[in-house]
């Protein structure tokens, strides 16, 4: 028993496992972040282009 409690702490194959399951969990969250952003920005400025082409509003010109 002794013995098998020496590996079993001397053993770290599962380390990477969990190193790369916290890695991909920090992506995904990461990406979930930057999708729930651009829908935001994307959804107000589909709003706004909706709005100006049912009243008939110009784009603004540049000078």
């Amino acid at each position: 028993m002794i013995k098998f409690i020496k590996n079993f702490r001397k053993d770290d194959s599962g380390a990477v496992t969990v190193d790369w399951v916290v890695l991909t969990a920090a992506i995904v969250a990461l990406t979930v972040a930057v999708f729930t952003s651009i829908q935001t920005s994307t959804t107000g400025l589909t709003s706004t282009a909706a709005s100006n082409v049912t009243t008939g509003v110009a784009a603004p010109t540049v000078p």
